[in-house]
């Protein structure tokens, strides 16, 4: 049986009509019921939901095979998986967002839920920052005078223009991703790469 993490939501749903389309079906994980795990014996396929941000940590850890992660969280939690195919769904971007103007603050303070990311970025330029962690609603941050900024995911920037709020400098294109662990790869390789080429 191969392992395989979606994550929960649109995007997983998205990703699995694919799979399903590659010849790795399996019909009763589209019934409306709270069962976790889904199987398809004669397809050699076992499916699991999970948080988007935990994907990347069954993979990691071999409880899964494979899985479906954004590039956000392995940009962000850096598992060692292999990376083995863009999807081209799910596409954004991250991107650092504020009141329209430069900041003029010395050291910028950043609300995010992705603290490496926007780390790295702002080292890459020289800019001292004040990293402020959130978990939801980091738009609230700057309008409520508790960041100079954010780095989030922009998917239309609809949130950000209604809030006053814009597009200050892009970091990185975000799509999924196609992950898998590295002993399973080793040993599963044939099927492995039987999904990713038709995926």
């Amino acid at each position: 049986m191969l392992n395989i993490a979606l994550p929960k939501g649109r995007l997983g749903e998205t990703v699995y009509q694919r799979f399903a389309q590659a010849g790795f079906p399996c019909p009763s994980l589209l019934e409306n019921s709270r069962k976790l795990t889904f199987e398809n014996l004669e397809a050699g396929v076992r499916y699991f939901w999970v948080k988007p941000s935990d994907v990347a940590v069954y993979v990691e850890r071999g409880a899964a095979d494979i899985g479906v992660a954004g590039k956000d969280i392995l940009l962000e939690y850096q598992p060692d998986v292999y990376e083995l195919a863009d999807l081209n769904v799910g596409k954004c971007r991250m991107a650092v967002a504020g009141f329209p103007g430069k900041p003029e603050a010395q050291t910028l303070r950043v609300a995010t839920k992705f603290p490496n990311i926007a780390k790295s970025y702002f080292t890459s330029k020289g800019r001292d920052i004040d990293i402020i962690h959130l978990n939801g609603s980091i738009e609230i941050a700057p309008i409520l005078g508790l960041s100079d900024v954010i780095v989030d995911i922009v998917e239309t920037g609809k949130t950000l223009k209604e809030n006053g709020l814009e597009v200050l400098e892009e970091i990185i294109p975000i799509s999924a991703r196609l992950i898998a662990n590295k002993a399973s790869y080793k040993f599963k390789k044939d099927t492995i790469q039987a999904i990713t080429e038709s995926l």
